[in-house]
């Protein structure tokens, strides 16, 4: 059955043309890159310290990073690290080691985003351009064999109707996970200001 199944897909994506390659790719790219964002944003919420235990360790022994929970990773535990071992006397420069830290780790909850926001923008033109090469096939049909040969003119008409339908189902989900992500990615920045006001208070 499953090698069926995958005759029928081969044909299927046939039918489509030389912009299906492209098209693929595209969306190969682009759940790749998802993939990776999803796993990257599921390991920082997993393992991340909470904030009753970021001042925990902070009202403990605030010079100590022993304290740090084994086996914790993420914004808030590189934070407290971070802050840990470069923390001084003077609350200014404690202030400046906080905010330092925080702009360095915010271009990582955004990195790989516009590129799939922009792979699911260009998925249906791809199958804009598909119509529009499948449209010209079955006109050349028409001026060569008018339009008695209809066999002739439905592998144009295929190709415009595989080509835009899969453009669409490449985009579709791509633009819901691509919101879902930037949604998730402004969620872990606000975790992190959250941890960096709670230590500009306390150090």
């Amino acid at each position: 059955m499953n090698s069926h199944l995958f005759a029928d897909i081969i044909a299927y994506l046939s039918q489509g043309g030389t912009v299906m390659i492209p098209l693929i790719l595209c969306s190969f790219a682009m759940w790749t890159l998802i993939l990776e964002r999803m796993l990257f944003f599921s390991r920082l919420e997993r393992k991340d310290i909470a904030l009753h235990a970021l001042v925990r360790i902070l009202d403990k022994d605030p010079a100590s990073k022993c304290l740090l929970p084994a086996g914790a990773k993420g914004p808030r535990t590189n934070l407290v690290s971070h802050v840990l071992a470069h923390r001084s006397d003077d609350h200014q420069v404690n202030k400046r080691v906080v905010d330092q830290c925080c702009m360095a780790m915010i271009p990582g909850f955004e990195r790989h985003l516009a590129a799939i926001a922009v792979f699911a923008a260009v998925a249906p033109l791809f199958g804009l351009l598909g119509t529009v090469t499948g449209m010209i096939t079955t006109f050349d049909v028409i001026t060569l064999f008018g339009t008695g040969n209809a066999k002739a003119m439905a592998g144009g008409i295929s190709e415009a109707l595989v080509t835009t339908q899969s453009g669409l189902v490449v985009s579709i989900p791509g633009f819901f996970m691509s919101a879902l992500l930037f949604r998730r990615s402004h969620g872990a920045k606000n975790r992190l200001e959250e941890a960096a006001i709670i230590l500009k208070r306390r150090l």
